[in-house]
């Protein structure tokens, strides 16, 4: 790789800067206040996320909140390819730089400057990011999330779960076969794939409280006991 010119250094850092901006794009918050007339960070759980959003206002509010905060990490993660066209960033790099652009947009998310940083716990939009990095392992995990959400019904469990195998799908990728190019082949990214797995878990931990102690609401999308958001 070569030596990294000034032009590489601010194209790098105008990227971190649009992560951050994008993951900064308060959905949760301005649809609530735009077409319900509510801070979404003030009702149920306070969390400016999909989950809330569901359970205080419905699918109907929470659909068009995961899309964008999906499309937030996808967005900030592919425009990282545009440094393909730069002499001193190989494919090593790149992959890191899609690792540092799912960092940026994270912790815009958690901590949007459009909305006096407090957001949500970034699990829509890292499952966007994650999706850009590598698409394949991503899906598997969104199989695990779709099949523990289907049997117990609890959204935090299914993150959970859903991010802890994230890691294991990495190793087992890196066993199966040799792709240098392949990001499952970076160590940065196998790094990587385990501290999303330890702050899921860290994120969660209210929710692990509320899950121990038989608390924590369950969803039901297709209607059940405790469910009344599918009339809303």
């Amino acid at each position: 790789m070569g030596t990294w010119e000034v032009t590489t250094w601010l194209s790098v850092i105008a990227l971190m800067i649009a992560a951050y901006l994008l993951g900064s794009i308060p959905s949760a918050v301005w649809i609530g206040k735009k077409y319900y007339g509510i801070d979404i960070r003030e009702h149920g759980s306070k969390n400016a996320g999909t989950t809330n959003m569901l359970r205080v206002l419905g699918k109907r509010a929470a659909i068009p909140v995961f899309i964008i905060d999906y499309f937030k990490g996808f967005v900030a993660v592919i425009l990282t390819s545009v440094m393909r066209y730069d002499d001193a960033i190989n494919d090593a790099w790149l992959i890191n730089l899609r690792i540092i652009a799912t960092v940026f947009v994270v912790l815009g998310h958690i901590y949007p400057i459009f909305a006096g940083f407090k957001g949500g716990k970034g699990v829509a939009t890292l499952l966007g990011a994650g999706t850009g990095i590598y698409a394949p392992i991503l899906l598997l995990c969104f199989g695990v999330w779709c099949f523990v959400f289907a049997i117990w019904h609890y959204v935090s469990l299914a993150s959970m779960v859903a991010g802890c195998c994230y890691p294991c799908f990495v190793m087992i990728f890196s066993t199966m076969t040799y792709n240098p190019a392949a990001p499952f082949e970076s160590v940065p990214f196998i790094v990587f794939s385990w501290v999303v797995a330890i702050l899921l878990v860290w994120t969660h931990r209210k929710n692990i409280s509320r899950l121990r102690g038989g608390t924590e609401s369950q969803i039901f999308l297709w209607g059940g006991p405790d469910d009344d958001t599918s009339k809303k």
